[in-house]
């Protein structure tokens, strides 16, 4: 009997996409059922698999939650380790690679958040931290890797393409590029595109822009 495998996904969340993009990678089928979180609708399902924060991604493997996604990617990559390895083997490099997700969870998602739900003062000083922490996570590309793990396609590399679908929003609110600013992300972007585990799995840059306008709408932001 094979595993049974579950996903609580929301669409436009980068955190879902990247346990669908690590469960790709590895070639896992799992069912897919969809929250309504913009109603906050939460199911009782969810409710029930992670009392303490009620959030998604929940990967459901047999029968037992796992939550939060980065903790999804490394479970998938410990139980189907036969597959496309995802942390790196040496200890300080995959030490290295949870520092910069964990870069990515608190400072780039925070400021970026800020670009699309803030106006003024707040928005422009979101956006000189948001390309300041780019600019820094850039860095950990250097000049000749293709990928952040180096030459293949990796956690940190899961860690930050889901945000990617999320690009256009931070560039139209902020009234910037990021390509000016970080033109090595950006090749860096269209190399994990052609992966068919993100391009099948991220949404369009022009629906998750209309999604947040329908956010902003319902908090009185537009």
């Amino acid at each position: 009997m094979g595993d049974e495998v579950v996903l609580l996904d929301f669409w436009p969340s980068m955190f879902c996409a990247r346990t669908k993009i690590a469960l790709a990678e590895k070639g896992v089928s799992y069912e897919l059922k969809e929250e309504d979180l913009l109603g906050n609708m939460k199911s009782q399902m969810l409710i029930e698999l992670n009392p303490a924060l009620k959030k998604v991604p929940v990967l459901i493997h047999n029968g037992k939650p796992v939550c939060e996604s980065l903790i999804t990617v490394e479970y998938i990559d410990e139980i189907w380790s036969d597959k496309a390895p995802l942390l790196p083997s040496d200890p300080y490099q995959r030490a290295q690679a949870k520092f910069w997700a964990d870069f990515i969870d608190n400072k780039i998602w925070s400021s970026g958040l800020k670009l699309w739900s803030t106006k003024g003062e707040i928005l422009e000083e979101a956006k000189v931290e948001f390309i300041e922490s780019l600019k820094l996570l850039e860095g950990n590309l250097g000049d000749n890797k293709p990928y952040f793990g180096g030459e293949t396609f990796g956690f940190l590399d899961i860690a930050f393409i889901s945000f990617y679908a999320w690009f256009y929003v931070y560039e139209t609110f902020g009234s910037f590029t990021i390509e000016a600013h970080c033109p090595k992300l950006i090749e860096w972007a269209k190399r994990c595109l052609q992966k068919e585990s993100v391009s099948k799995t991220l949404p369009e840059q022009l629906k998750i822009y209309d999604f947040v306008l329908l956010v902003n709408k319902i908090y009185g932001r537009d």
